[in-house]
């Protein structure tokens, strides 16, 4: 059934303030993706944008309200995070439920041209290695000429001493602003478990999301570009960083 529109509004809001634990500067990495996004496709009639992992349209609300000519594919496996972007922003996107990587996944899209630009946060670094080489070639394989890729998410450097340097900086900060004490990803579900007009979403959560891959692949900047370049980008590597936050894009 239908998430009704104002309770969908309460909890992504709450969805969102509990991100802002995860994603160190968020707003900011946001606009960034969105810069990035409009510099490329801005100029195009009827730029087609594609969110993946795209949750409740966190990242697409803000790609099409600073592009309010685009097209916006918001995809995502999570029925219950979909819902909740679908009740609240309907208009933002077309909301598209497939498992990024599937065999398939790419015709679940149904893409009717090439993709102007490919936007993500926080859902690249699960899959594995050889399982990112093979979603990264299946977007290539379907993205104009110049199109971009903007990926936002944790990527830690690989040198043991630079990536406890980039962790304390995310620390540092999130002390200062007493981030820590908001709600965290656990309690945040634990809450809509209790939420009586979730319970069936819920139910199809639990049969469709595929096994935890714990903490991801952990990929570096330079393994992800690395995998970009084998897949068919021309160019990749970093926009903007802070600590282990960090925009990468790759130009097809």
């Amino acid at each position: 059934m239908p998430v009704d529109a104002a309770l969908a509004e309460t909890w992504i809001e709450r969805w969102e303030r509990q991100q802002e634990r995860y994603a160190v500067e968020r707003e900011e990495r946001f606009t960034v993706v969105a810069d990035v996004v409009e510099q490329i496709a801005g100029h195009r009639e009827r730029p087609l944008v594609a969110d993946l992992g795209s949750g409740p349209g966190s990242l697409s609300a803000r790609v099409a309200a600073r592009l309010p000519h685009a097209e916006v594919l918001a995809v995502d496996i999570d029925p219950l995070l979909l819902s909740l972007g679908r009740a609240l922003r309907p208009q933002v996107a077309r909301w598209v439920e497939t498992l990024i990587g599937r065999p398939g996944w790419i015709d679940a899209l149904g893409l009717d041209r090439p993709l102007d630009a490919v936007v993500s946060s926080t859902a690249l670094h699960y899959p594995p290695p050889e399982t990112l080489l093979g979603i990264y070639r299946d977007l290539a394989d379907v993205m104009s000429p110049g199109a971009v890729l903007v990926n936002a998410d944790h990527l830690v450097p690989e040198e043991p001493s630079l990536a406890e340097l980039a962790l304390a900086v995310e620390r540092r900060r999130c002390q200062r602003r007493g981030e820590g004490a908001a709600e965290d990803w656990s309690q945040w579900w634990a809450a809509a478990a209790r939420i009586p007009e979730f319970a069936d979403l819920l139910e199809a959560r639990a049969r469709q999301l595929p096994p935890s891959e714990g903490d991801g692949n952990g990929l570096s900047v330079a393994r992800h570009a690395d995998l970009l370049l084998r897949a068919g980008f021309r160019q990749a590597g970093l926009v903007w960083q802070y600590g282990t936050s960090a925009v990468l894009v790759a130009l097809r």
